[in-house]
Parts: C-alpha cells; structure tokens; sequence
C-alpha cells in the first residue's frame, strides 16, 4: 500500500498530479517534504477506493462503501445554505408589525442597532452571526453605552427579531437567545415628571421665548422652530401627548367641534406608537394664551417644521423635539432625573389621578392600553375627555 512506498514510487505513481495541483494554485507542497508525502498518500487511497467502486458496480454491487478508514469514517459535509439578509429579515419584520397596525416605532429605534451589529460582523448574513460574535457585540457596545440601554435596545431587538424569523421559519436558530446583559440598579431620588414650580419655570420661559438675531437683524432660526419652543412645551404640559406626537402636528389637525378646540394625533402626520388616532379636547390656556390664531395664520401643512417631500419628513417631528430638548437643557430648566420632554407625561399622569376621572379616560387622552379586556369596548368621547381636561388647573404665567 502507499503507506510503505518510497516517495520516488510515489512519484510515479501521483507526482504528476500533485505538479498539476501546483501548477493551477491548488497547492504549495515540494516534493521531499512530509506534506508532499501525505498528500502523495492521500491521493493513492482516492485511486485505490475509487477503483475498488468500479469493480463492484462492473459485478453489479452498488452498496460498497470506502474500506479506508480515512474515507470511511468522513462525516459527509452539509451543503452550504444560501445567506440570509439581516436588514432584510429586519425590514419583513417591520412590514408585518406595520400590517398589524403596530411596530412603528420600531423602525426609527432599531435600525441603528442592525447596521451596528451589520458593521461588527462585517457581513449581512443572519444566518451565520454566531452566539459568540453577539457576545463580543455586546462587549464592545457597553464601552460606550449604558448596560440597560445595550440590554433594553441593542440585544432585545436582535433577539425580536431572530424569534420571528423562527416563527416565520426563515431561520432555525437564535443566537442572541441567551446572550444577556444584567442591568444596573437604576437609583430614583425624585419623581419622574416635572414638579409645579419645575413646570412654571419651563412654561414662562417658552411662553416668552423669543431667538435673539444675528448682526444686521436676522432671525437665528426657522420661525417653525421659534413656535415649537414656544408651544410644545404647554401642549405636552395639557394633553399628556408624546413630544414628537405634538411636534408632528398639522394645520388640519386642529378643529373646532361643538363649541370645543380639539386636536387630533394621527399616523398621517408621522408616527403614533399604537398606529391608532386619538382625539385631545384642548385647554382652555392654550386657547387663552393665542394657539388657536397661531394655527389660523400658519400654511397648511405642518406647524413646526417645513413641509418636506415624504422620506425627510419621516425623522422632522423628532428632530424638532431634540431641538427643544436641548434648547430646555441649555436654559438649565431641566432637573436631573427628568427626561427634558417625557417629564410632561409622567407629570399630565400625577394630575390626571388627582382628579375625580376614570383611568380609563386618561388613558384614551395619553394614547395608553386599556388595563382590561373591557377597556377595548366602547369609545371615550370628547365629552369624557373634556371632564378631565377641564378639572387641569392653569399655570399663573404671566405673574
């Protein structure tokens, strides 16, 4: 056999072969070498097999299988599987949450963390992200990000997603299972919402807000952006309303119904995180304090940002909210512990169970789920929503 043949027997046997190998770049072995040799050998055992296949199958024997060991105990490789996009499973995710009427906040909070993770494992292949690869992921996201935001975001998304694409048997495996993140203690010294005289002081500053020109008389910004600083703040303060729901508002949005302002939040305007409309009865300040003739002298279309083709409008509602964010935050009017523009809800949330009206109601104004089953019947009507609104008190800010 080949294993006690000279390497010049082996030569003529398969040395013209493996020079062929060399000569097309499927090898770099020399003749002399233990390599060559044991490919030289391994050659042989191929020969030997294939022809013993061919013997049997001329005698009508089609079972034989290989009788050496080193072909005999291979373990038959697996076709490759063809790839599978990440930020295509990602987008069919997205599409059926979005048929459910729900997940469309999804898109703008998660595909970050896709194209994250895409960049890290410098492919898009879903199917062979490995569970080690998300751990050194998550290692490498936690040097400049907070452990509850790489738990609560980065690795809950992937993990979402893989799971529906189980669901859908798209793919077979969750690598992110059970890659975990245990999150810090979050420490709470004060309430989430705004105090009344945190409340005052940001209201008499907005209220008042006025952009100082440049040289020459010039307005530093867009005067969509002046009227956001001047209204989002009392809007959110009186409605319970997202920020980016207040920011996304339109001319049409605002109506008059039976003696009463009333707003509506809707998806064509932007975004809604439940996909569904809500309709806010407006307080009696915002009208007192000139809103209504705001919106009568603004254009149709959005109130605080420039009308955009549909793509570019898609991430405005939010940018203004930053905006005013940040705007809050430079003025120093923000405590520490209070989400500059969630720190209204939390707030509208404290009010709304001071007063003599039903959860229920003030959930259908904030755009909260119902607690029961039975919430889901019926319809809170403007009235309902007007008894709650109207027990508000107004902020003394023009004292």
């Amino acid at each position: 056999m080949a294993g006690a043949a000279s390497d010049a027997e082996l030569h003529d046997l398969v040395g013209h072969r493996i020079e062929h190998f060399r000569t097309i770049g499927n090898t770099t072995v020399h003749e002399g070498t233990q390599e060559w040799r044991s490919l030289a050998m391994a050659l042989c055992v191929s020969e030997y097999e294939a022809l013993a296949r061919v013997i049997e199958r001329d005698e009508g024997i089609f079972s034989g299988m290989p009788e050496h060991r080193l072909l005999k105990d291979a373990t038959p490789t697996e076709d490759e599987l063809p790839p599978v996009s990440l930020r295509g499973l990602f987008r069919d995710y997205l599409a059926s949450r979005h048929a459910l009427g729900k997940g469309y906040e999804a898109g703008k909070r998660w595909e970050p963390v896709i194209e994250n993770l895409r960049t890290f494992v410098g492919h898009d292949d879903a199917r062979k992200i490995t569970k080690a690869e998300l751990r050194d992921w998550r290692d490498a996201l936690l040097k400049s990000r907070s452990a509850r935001t790489v738990s609560n975001t980065y690795l809950a998304s992937v993990r979402t997603i893989y799971n529906w694409t189980i669901r859908e048997d798209r793919l077979t495996e969750n690598p992110a299972e059970n890659v975990r993140q245990e999150r810090e203690k979050q420490v709470r010294i004060r309430p989430k919402g705004y105090s009344d005289e945190e409340a005052l002081r940001i209201l008499k500053a907005s209220t008042a807000y006025a952009p100082a020109p440049f040289m020459g008389g010039n307005m530093r910004e867009f005067p969509e952006t002046t009227a956001a600083k001047r209204w989002l703040p009392l809007l959110c303060a009186m409605t319970g309303a997202r920020v980016a729901e207040m920011a996304q508002l339109r001319k049409q949005d605002i109506r008059l119904e039976d003696s009463r302002y009333v707003l509506r939040i809707s998806p064509e305007a932007g975004t809604v995180k439940t996909g569904q409309f809500r309709d806010v009865p407006l307080h009696r300040q915002i009208v007192e304090l000139g809103f209504i003739d705001f919106v009568a002298s603004s254009a149709d279309g959005p109130l605080f940002y420039r009308a955009q083709n549909a793509k570019q409008s898609l991430h405005a509602a939010r940018t203004v909210s930053d905006r005013v964010a940040k705007w809050l935050k430079a003025q120093k009017l923000v405590p520490e512990g209070v989400s500059p523009n969630h720190g209204w809800r939390h707030r509208f949330r404290t009010q709304a169970g001071e007063t003599d009206v039903s959860d229920r109601i003030a959930d259908a104004i904030c755009g909260h789920a119902g607690k029961t089953a039975g919430d889901d019947y019926g319809d809170v009507t403007i009235t309902a929503k007007s008894r709650l609104i109207d027990q508000l008190s107004s902020y003394k800010i023009g004292d």
